[in-house]
């Protein structure tokens, strides 16, 4: 498939993935429609300030709301539906705001997806419902075993886009990222919060658990893994990780940034950001075969060519960030 002469939604475009994917979507030619929540500033997010926002069309609307999800896509060829909510502390706190958002919103989007006769639909998963790790790496034939509300809504999501594909054989693609990093990422996320602190002179970094390991993955190498999951059709009905391969824990992670920033820091641990002991993942590695067969796919970013641009972002941009706030 040519994405390039596709007219392409993005729900979620806003945000830290979806802005990246718009960019580079426009960037290989196809007609771009930005799907984002309406707020009565008609404010866009990180495509705010994006130097293609003048080759997007901005469509404001709520992904819990089908009327304006089934407006948003008429006329269009292909979905990559990656609007969520996503922060797993505060899926604790408001669970019903997840199954919402996230399981009624993608079925919105399969909903209309039928009755537009949509070509494809790439619909965005986490390595979160895998669970803790019961062998690594981990593949796509893994045991589900969501551990917070965040996870359950969004293994429920995955769930229903197959149901979708396998009852009405909807064209539906299934990617499943591991931990996404890089400029734009909110500051609630592990890698964002340490630099956060660094900058802003902490020599004594709060986090929480240290010893959970994690497959962190530059964010352009995900959105060219989108990319490559649209562009065959091998990967209809399947469910695809992304992911680097590569296993790093906490502790060791904060070792690595405040090397590369030059500082010498301590690590506190804070009850508050501690995730109740069933609910903390204490493993993700991810299995990366199934993409490289079917598309061809491998990082191109290593960690620290990762890191340093994401440092470089937020020191650009530090005036946006509450650097003594704790963002749940």
């Amino acid at each position: 498939m040519d994405l390039a002469k596709k007219k392409i939604l993005v729900t979620g475009a806003g945000g830290f993935i979806g802005s990246h994917l718009a960019e580079h979507l426009v960037e290989i030619g196809a007609e771009v429609v930005a799907f984002i929540r309406y707020n009565s500033r008609n404010y866009w997010g990180w495509l705010e300030e994006s130097e293609y926002l003048k080759d997007i069309r901005v469509i404001t609307g709520d992904i819990r709301d089908y009327d304006s999800v089934k407006k948003a896509m008429k006329g269009v060829d292909i979905v990559f539906h990656l609007a969520a909510l996503i922060g797993i502390p505060y899926s604790y706190e408001s669970p019903l705001a997840y199954i919402k958002t996230n399981i009624e919103g993608t079925y919105n989007i399969l909903e209309a997806s039928l009755e537009l006769g949509i070509e494809r639909i790439i619909h965005t998963s986490t390595s979160e419902i895998y669970g803790t790790a019961q062998y690594v790496p981990i593949d796509e034939s893994h045991p589900i075993n969501p551990q917070s509300p965040y996870a359950a809504s969004k293994a429920s999501a995955d769930l229903l886009a197959l149901s979708f594909n396998r009852s009405f054989n909807l064209p539906v693609s299934i990617v499943r990222p591991f931990n996404t990093y890089g400029p734009r990422q909110s500051a609630r996320a592990v890698i964002p919060s340490i630099i956060i602190q660094i900058l802003n002179g902490n020599r004594k970094i709060k986090l929480g658990s240290l010893y959970p390991t994690r497959d962190f993955t530059y964010v352009k190498d995900t959105v060219e893994g989108f990319i490559r999951i649209a562009d065959t059709e091998k990967t209809i009905g399947e469910i695809v990780n992304i992911g680097s391969n590569f296993e790093i824990s906490i502790e060791k992670l904060v070792g690595l940034i405040s090397s590369l920033m030059n500082k010498k820091v301590e690590i506190e641990v804070e009850k508050e950001r501690l995730r109740p002991v069933k609910s903390e993942v204490e493993r993700l590695w991810a299995d990366t075969r199934k993409i490289k067969e079917l598309t061809g796919w491998n990082p191109k970013y290593s960690l620290e060519e990762g890191l340093q641009e994401t440092i470089k972002c937020i020191y650009d941009h530090f005036d946006l960030y509450k650097p003594e706030i704790y963002n749940v």
